[in-house]
């Protein structure tokens, strides 16, 4: 059995959650072997390698990432450099979805309006006014390297945010958020539990900013909970498969996540309001055997 070698470049923090013993162990009985990158020596005097997956930042990692593309054509890299940019910028990770428009019996995919907003605060709330946005609002920062996200109430209150960041029209939706984990063709879907719904004598009654650090992630799954089925039913597969292939293509992206919501009180209206790439694998169920089920099919499509 040829041993397929992957190279990995990741953080410290990712290298704990995502390369856990139990898939090290997987991915051995499965002739996979996992081998670290050592950043201070060039790319190419390593490996060989199959496969390159990486999650760093930096400027310099990705003038690296890139040259290694061109003179190593064979070696799978997940993923590319510039399609994980467009994805760390909120003004551009959305407009994908929006442009895909996706429609069908299943139900209908967006994503909730929207306002970048680059610097000073205070013409904040003009520019809220003139695009017609409705409150409560989401503030998240620009860069999608921080999951922290705020809540505005009021219009006094959207002075007190800090720019660069995006705001977005919040939509309730049963304080259940999907979270849509892709690798490569598969998918899985886990509950979590996301902001709670805000009614309007709650919007009149509250004033300021509430922050919220690592909503999603801090939050206890939802799938044992026990919810209102209209909350609780998973968006539709169809819908889901149809939405994942157009992205991949679109964003030129295999390893990512979607953050979707559902509107409350609809049937089947759905919001992509996040896209994360090379997301928390370890918290998706099976992520072992689905991860190096992906790394096989690639190293055998060559």
């Amino acid at each position: 059995m040829k041993i397929v070698v992957v190279g990995y470049a990741l953080t410290s923090k990712k290298i704990k959650s995502f390369l856990q013993p139990k898939l090290e162990g997987i991915a051995r009985n499965k002739g996979i072997l996992f081998v670290a990158i050592d950043q201070t020596k060039p790319l190419s005097d390593q490996g060989p390698f199959d496969i390159v997956l990486h999650k760093l930042s930096g400027k310099e990692w990705q003038h690296v990432l890139e040259d290694y593309r061109q003179t190593h054509p064979d070696v799978t890299v997940l993923d590319p450099p510039d399609a994980i940019q467009h994805v760390y910028n909120r003004q551009s990770m959305l407009e994908d979805v929006a442009d895909l428009n996706l429609s069908d019996a299943y139900g209908k995919v967006g994503v909730p309006r929207q306002l970048v907003i680059k610097k000073d605060p205070s013409s904040i709330p003009d520019a809220v006014n003139s695009a017609g946005l409705r409150l409560p609002l989401v503030a998240k920062p620009l860069v999608a390297k921080s999951h922290e996200l705020s809540l505005a109430y009021d219009q006094y209150s959207l002075k007190k945010l800090e720019p660069p960041l995006v705001l977005q029209e919040f939509i309730n939706h049963g304080g259940v958020l999907f979270k849509v984990y892709i690798v490569g063709e598969a998918i899985k879907v886990v509950r979590r539990f996301s902001l709670p719904d805000v009614s309007k004598p709650e919007l009149l009654k509250n004033a300021g900013v509430f922050r919220f650090p690592r909503v999603s992630c801090a939050a206890a799954t939802a799938d044992e909970a026990d919810l209102d089925p209209s909350v609780a039913e998973l968006p539709p597969r169809p819908l889901l498969e149809k939405l994942a292939r157009e992205l991949r293509r679109r964003l030129g992206l295999r390893l990512f996540n979607l953050d979707i919501i559902r509107e409350h009180g609809s049937a089947d209206k759905y919001y992509v309001i996040d896209i994360n790439y090379f997301p928390g694998y370890g918290k998706m169920p099976e992520y072992e055997h689905i991860f190096t089920d992906f790394l096989l099919s690639l190293a055998r499509s060559k």
